[in-house]
């Protein structure tokens, strides 16, 4: 007589609870650990309480990691079609926008974590907040989950507790250990789509301006990534959504002691010729105005002062008086203005972690460990991480389904 397998659940994230409730709706026996005080902290906080719960266009190319290619798999396995169809299964309604992006009809992250919890309790799922799971072995065919509580046997174990982004939220690398605890390879981890420290004299003198800017990244002197969108320079250095978009290539490259750059284009929308002929009119139509007051109405003000100054050029001086020397330097400067990245903001920071369980010792068919049967990863303890805009949320979704739905396989 076949038998439904007893299932342990270490994190009660995004993933833990899909793979939670996918296992348990399938007839298996279901039980969560949290450490935290409830689940779903992170979802909670997502998205600036919005949660962007997914993305329509994820494919392998918006990851990264050893093996960016992982992620195929399981991201066909939950097409948006079927993600959506799930989430009305548990009386979540999806509010799509134009790029891709999809949040909770309500605009309201706790509407998320309140669909999950609910249709977790009632497919029978056991939640356990407050209990920290202090170790896993796994003794002939059983695996021992050990808490300051209790020790239970399970007959397959999900690790699911996610990175070191955001301690805050309760974050660990809990699951790190576990891993390694069965002979499983940790990749360096660091932080992802975070801000960026700058080693340069004037950032802090420019923190809280904002403005639309084109960030070029270079490693070694190598261009790596181009993006468009916000930047803020801050005390530290500089964050906004085209930082947090290029972050990842950044700390990676930081993680591996390599020199980074950042160029920043504060006029991306015109051609550097275009903007030369521009100025040159500008200039030319008042002659008499100081060179500050003219730029001050390209660009925001707060940063003329420190441009001028990179130019060596007196901010008092009248344009008439720019030589075309002075004039080559300042422009190439409000198109390529080169900072020195120092370091990033942090894990505290950091919406997710790169690095982690290599995905070399993992079915990405299964989730389950290739030298471990019974033990499963899945979600950000992987080491796979994706762009800003749905996408980890998108893999966490995907993983867990597929790792829910083989736990509950008969014995």
């Amino acid at each position: 007589m076949n038998q439904s397998p007893k299932v342990a659940i270490i994190g009660g994230g995004a993933c833990g609870l899909m793979a939670a409730l996918c296992a348990a709706r399938a007839g298996a026996d279901v039980t969560i650990y949290e450490h935290n005080q409830s689940v779903g902290k992170k979802i909670l906080a997502s998205g600036n309480g919005r949660c962007n719960i997914i993305n329509t266009t994820s494919c392998a190319d918006d990851y990264f990691g050893a093996d960016p290619h992982f992620a195929s798999y399981p991201l066909k396995q939950l097409p948006f079609s079927a993600f959506e169809t799930f989430c009305h299964s548990i009386g979540l309604l999806l509010d799509v926008k134009e790029d891709g992006r999809c949040y909770p009809l309500s605009n309201e992250a706790k509407a998320v974590l309140f669909a999950f919890n609910s249709a977790a309790k009632v497919a029978g799922v056991k939640i356990l907040t407050e209990t920290k799971v202090t170790s896993i072995t796994k003794k002939k065919n059983l695996f021992i989950v050990e808490s300051a509580q209790e020790k239970m046997s399970y007959d397959r174990v999900l690790i699911a507790t996610g990175s070191e982004a955001a301690p805050q939220l309760g974050a660990s690398s809990d699951g790190y250990t576990f891993a390694k605890s069965f002979g499983h390879e940790i990749l360096p981890t660091y932080p992802s789509l975070v801000q960026l420290h700058l080693n340069s004299r004037v950032h802090h003198k420019m923190a809280g301006v904002k403005t639309h800017a084109e960030v070029t990244l270079y490693v070694n002197g190598k261009e790596k990534g181009k993006v468009q969108g916000d930047i803020l320079f801050a005390s530290y250095g500089i964050s906004g959504l085209a930082i947090l978009d290029i972050s990842q290539k950044a700390s990676s490259a930081l993680m591996k002691h390599q020199k980074v750059a950042l160029s920043i284009n504060l006029l991306p929308r015109f051609e550097s010729s275009e903007l030369n002929t521009i100025i040159e009119k500008l200039f030319a139509s008042v002659p008499h105005y100081t060179v500050e007051t003219v730029l001050s109405g390209l660009i925001p003000a707060k940063t003329v002062t420190y441009l001028l100054e990179e130019a060596i050029i007196s901010p008092s001086v009248s344009v008439s008086k720019v030589t075309n020397k002075e004039l080559t330097k300042l422009l190439r400067l409000i198109q390529d203005w080169r900072f020195e990245v120092s370091g990033t903001h942090g894990f505290k920071h950091a919406e997710v972690s790169g690095g982690g369980v290599s995905t070399a010792q993992i079915n990405n068919m299964t989730m389950e460990s290739k030298h471990i049967n019974g033990l499963y990863f899945a979600g950000e303890v992987l080491d796979i991480v994706g762009r800003r805009g749905g996408y980890n949320f998108n893999f966490a979704w995907a993983t867990g389904m597929i790792a829910g739905k083989e736990m509950a396989k008969d014995l």
